[in-house]
């Protein structure tokens, strides 16, 4: 019999998350303390947003810290690197392994065509 330690994330008695270490449970849940802050924050008579539509909003910021962090603090949003649709293959500069292989293939076929020609 298999014993296996799950953590589960339970917000207002729902079952939201369940992770199988106790750090990406932790940082789930923090994720969802700061969305509930924010929610909280934007809740306000100054915005007329739906409430689905900003805790959408909440979460998305929340997912994001780490680059709405530093544009809080006042510095310029890194632009958003595009995803390759195909990953090209990357030809690397052979190295003295590769060319002293290839010295020495060659070698070998010079050495190969010197007999051919010597044996006609």
């Amino acid at each position: 019999m298999a014993v296996i330690v799950q953590y589960i994330v339970v917000r207002d008695g729902v079952q939201k998350m369940t992770f199988v270490t106790k750090k990406e449970a932790d940082a789930y849940d923090k994720m969802l303390d700061i969305a509930d802050n924010l929610f909280d924050f934007f809740k306000s008579d100054e915005f007329d947003i739906d409430e689905q539509q900003l805790e959408d909003f909440s979460l998305y910021l929340a997912k994001n810290k780490d680059k709405v962090i530093p544009i809080l603090k006042g510095s310029k949003p890194r632009p958003a690197e595009p995803e390759p649709e195909n990953k090209a293959v990357v030809e690397k500069k052979p190295g003295k392994a590769e060319k002293l292989k290839t010295r020495a293939a060659k070698s070998d076929e010079k050495s190969k065509s010197r007999r051919i020609t010597k044996k006609k």
